[in-house]
C-alpha cells in the first residue's frame, strides 16, 4: 500500500471528522483501508459491469458517472473534491454496476477499500459509523438530483446549480452539463446567455 501523503490525510481526516467524531484510534482501524491512486482524465475508476469494490474520497480533480444509450452518453452525477465517489447500489448490494465513473480531470482520489473498510467497521463502531454516514450522504446527494428532475424546470435546475455548486457549471463541459440536466445543448446554452 502506497504511503498517504500528508495533505491528503488531512484533507480526508478532515471529511471524516465533519460526519462523526474521529479519534487517533478510529484512525489506526481505518488506516489499513485507504490507499491514495490517481487517474489520467479519462480512466475509469468504475467499468460498466462490473461490481464497484471501493469509495473514492476525491482529494483533487473531479469524476463523473454516465451510462450509454442508444450511443448517447447520459451523465448522472458529477462528485469534486471532498465528495465520495462510487456506486452506492453496486457497493452495497454486491450487484453489477449499469454505469461508469470516470475521471474528468486528472484525479487524486483517497480509495477505501470495501473488504478492509468492513474488516475495520467490524473492529470499531465508530468506523462503521462512519461508513454509514458517508452511504447516508451519497444517498442524499442522489435524492436531492431526482428532485431537481421532479420539481423543477429546466431553468429552475440550472439556477439551482449556480447557487449551491458554481464550480459545475465553471468545470464541467457544455455537453455533459446539458446531458446531466437533462435538456438539449442548445436549450442550455439559450438558459446561460440569459444570466
Amino acid at each position: 500500500m502506497l504511503d498517504l501523503e500528508a495533505a491528503a490525510s488531512q484533507q480526508v481526516l478532515h471529511y471524516m471528522n465533519t460526519l462523526t467524531g474521529f479519534t487517533a484510534k478510529d484512525w489506526r482501524a481505518i488506516y489499513p483501508a485507504l490507499t491514495i491512486v490517481s487517474f489520467k482524465k479519462d480512466d475509469l475508476l468504475l467499468e460498466p459491469g462490473k461490481v464497484c469494490d471501493a469509495l473514492y474520497y476525491i482529494c483533487k480533480g473531479y469524476c463523473r458517472t454516465f451510462y450509454n444509450k442508444d450511443g448517447k452518453e447520459i451523465n448522472t452525477a458529477f462528485f469534486f473534491e471532498d465528495d465520495i465517489a462510487t456506486n452506492i447500489n453496486s457497493f452495497a448490494r454486491g450487484e453489477r454496476s449499469d454505469y461508469a465513473i470516470q475521471a474528468a480531470e486528472p484525479l487524486t482520489a483517497i480509495k477505501f477499500d470495501k473488504q478492509r473498510l468492513y474488516a475495520a467497521a467490524a473492529q470499531d463502531p465508530d468506523v462503521e459509523t462512519l461508513g454509514r454516514k458517508c452511504l447516508q450522504s451519497i444517498a442524499a446527494k442522489q435524492e436531492q438530483h431526482v428532485a431537481i428532475y421532479k420539481l423543477m424546470t429546466a431553468q429552475e435546475r440550472y439556477a439551482y446549480l449556480a447557487e449551491h455548486y458554481p464550480e459545475m457549471l465553471q468545470r464541467v463541459s457544455l455537453s455533459q452539463l446539458s446531458s446531466y440536466l437533462g435538456i438539449a445543448r442548445e436549450t442550455l446554452s439559450r438558459i446561460r446567455s440569459r444570466k
